[in-house]
């Protein structure tokens, strides 16, 4: 399975900064989605110290990323940009939304079909 999701350089050199500044040690990012927001799953971006056996991984230079399969479908051709809005300033731009809540934060996926 190829890794779901890409960043625009900007969003990785962020993202790089902050875990340099905030990750544990031995950790690495975790993206996925999870039931919830305002339009039904929610984006995760965060730091984690524990991998899964339904985990794929990549590096991007130098930052290892890890997303669960099952997130994987929802996220297949997503792009992550630096936006600097919100809690963390990073952005989802998912081709597999519907539709997205206002803040970014959640999505609504489409319909197989």
């Amino acid at each position: 399975m190829s890794f779901p999701v890409s960043f625009t350089p900007e969003a990785l050199e962020r993202l790089k900064a902050q875990f340099s500044r905030k990750g544990p040690a031995g950790g690495f990012v975790r993206i996925g989605v999870k039931g919830g927001g305002c339009s039904g799953l929610e984006y995760v971006l965060k730091f984690d110290t524990s991998p899964t056996p339904f985990d794929v991984e990549q590096d991007f230079d130098g930052l290892r990323v890890v997303c669960d399969t099952k997130s994987s479908k929802f996220l297949m051709g997503s792009t992550i940009v630096w936006t600097g809005n919100l809690a963390n300033g990073f952005q989802f731009d998912n081709p597999n939304a519907d539709r997205q809540c206002g803040c970014g934060t959640s999505f609504t996926p489409k319909k197989a079909g």
